[in-house]
């Protein structure tokens, strides 16, 4: 791994690490629950949550994954219930938001298929990358998803980016930029992930990737 994403996984980590020893930092920002207790460091894992987690006695798990966000300045909004900052009203946010500053690259959090693209969602310009049983999804890009005769593709051309449906992409790869497409009000990247087609909480696989990576 390059010592620039090394040095968002360390970052990140203290974040995380912040916002379990911070309720009063997590209050102001209206989080109620960014991180499910997990059964690391003293934690209780949710038995619905597990399932979904690979095994942890493999030190190099997690050596070839991602952190996906380049700048990364803090989390913002975590998975599960919350005050929905456009509408007022309590809705099931079902990803993980990381603020970084507007263009700020983003990168595939694991090497997998460009299986869809879509910017006309609430999600705004989006990615969705399925490597085996994950799906990963990159929402508020900045560019556009257009058709042509050889298919469909994202394009961010200030940012040099194009990026085919099928197309195969390594993890690390810079695939778009921090945007604020869709419905969003303020540049981050939402990350949703599922497994088996079950939404799960991002904060506990970066919680395992911080332990293998730091382990190995």
């Amino acid at each position: 791994m390059s010592s620039v994403i090394m040095q968002h996984f360390k970052y990140g980590r203290r974040r995380l690490k912040g916002l379990r020893s911070s309720s009063r930092w997590l209050v102001s920002l209206g989080i109620v629950a960014l991180m499910v207790p997990v059964s690391i460091n003293g934690w209780q894992q949710s038995p619905s949550q597990a399932q979904y987690l690979p095994a942890t006695n493999s030190t190099n798990t997690w050596q070839y994954a991602s952190f996906p966000v380049e700048n990364f300045q803090t989390y913002t909004s975590g998975y599960g219930y919350r005050t929905s900052p456009i509408t007022g009203k309590s809705q099931f946010h079902r990803g993980l938001d990381m603020a970084a500053p507007l263009g700020s690259y983003v990168r595939n959090w694991w090497g997998g298929r460009v299986v869809a693209l879509s910017d006309h969602t609430a999600c705004g310009t989006m990615i969705t990358i399925q490597s085996g049983q994950w799906t990963h999804i990159y929402c508020h890009l900045m560019g556009t998803v257009e058709d042509s005769s050889q298919g469909r593709y994202f394009v961010d051309r200030e940012g040099g980016l194009v990026l085919w449906l099928g197309q195969d992409v390594p993890a690390g790869a810079r695939i778009g930029r921090v945007g604020m497409t869709g419905r969003t009000t303020g540049p981050h990247l939402h990350w949703g992930l599922k497994y088996g087609g079950e939404y799960l909480d991002p904060a506990l696989v970066l919680q395992e990737m911080y332990g293998g990576q730091a382990s190995s």
